[in-house]
């Protein structure tokens, strides 16, 4: 259970919505009452739609950041699917995208074919436990224990990969945000609450990118004090020491 919850650090930790927040509530309680009750195949499943969850977030994060290559991705999705997919207005409308055909977009993070395979065997995986064929496939704590390990993996990966995109959206942030007579919240904790963390959709793990060395010395380097003061208040709200 303890290593289940590392996931948590992939979502996001706050969302632009509270019916997206109470959902994700909904299934990490759906996941922990199977899994303390020894259901561990409905544990499964609920797992599995938070890590898609966590995919959907990704892939959103992709969408603000690179509007034109995440554009150019949707190449042969279909038409009217490509329509629906640009005009989104919520990570969870791409739940209307067959699971496996959304994952090919992580190529635009530069995820190979041999990766996005793994995680599309975690789909086939998934749909094998969901139907009707008198398989219990998780049966015991163990089981379910290795197939997380596998999930963690695979998260941990694509989560990688974001770490340029998440970067991009960060810097954008600040140069759009330094000024506080221009910004959309005059307080820096509003701005980077409202506009960062909420709009962002962030997760600790994208925060810590935010806070790298990296990020620190390009900060350094800006030397502009709007900068300046609200990445620090990132650090002091949402660092590690904060968490």
């Amino acid at each position: 259970m303890d290593e289940a919850a590392e996931l948590g650090n992939y979502l996001p930790i706050s969302f632009k919505s509270p019916k997206e927040q109470e959902y994700i509530a909904f299934l990490w309680d759906a996941f922990e009452s199977n899994y303390i009750h020894g259901k561990y195949q409905f544990a499964f499943l609920a797992y599995h739609m938070l890590t898609m969850s966590f995919v959907y977030f990704n892939i959103w994060q992709i969408r603000q950041a690179a509007p034109g290559d995440f554009a150019k991705g949707l190449i042969g999705f279909g038409k009217d699917m490509e329509k629906n997919l640009l005009e989104a207005t919520s990570p969870f409308s791409f739940s209307t995208v067959p699971e496996r055909t959304i994952l090919r977009l992580l190529k635009l993070i530069e995820c190979d074919n041999g990766e996005i395979g793994t995680y599309a065997k975690l789909v086939d995986d998934r749909n094998e436990t969901a139907h009707p064929n008198g398989n219990i496939f998780y049966s015991t704590q163990a089981a379910l224990d290795t197939k997380i390990g596998q999930i963690l993996r695979a998260v941990a990966a694509i989560q990688a990969h974001s770490k340029a995109v998440i970067e991009q959206t960060y810097r954008e942030f600040l140069r759009h945000s330094h000024d506080p007579e221009e910004r959309e919240y005059p307080d820096a904790a509003d701005q980077v609450r409202e506009v960062l963390i909420h709009a962002g959709y962030m997760a600790q793990q994208d925060i810590d990118f935010c806070l790298s060395e990296e990020m620190n010395a390009w900060v350094a380097r800006e030397g502009d004090a709007g900068i300046r003061e609200l990445h620090a208040e990132l650090a002091a709200s949402y660092g590690m020491e904060a968490a």
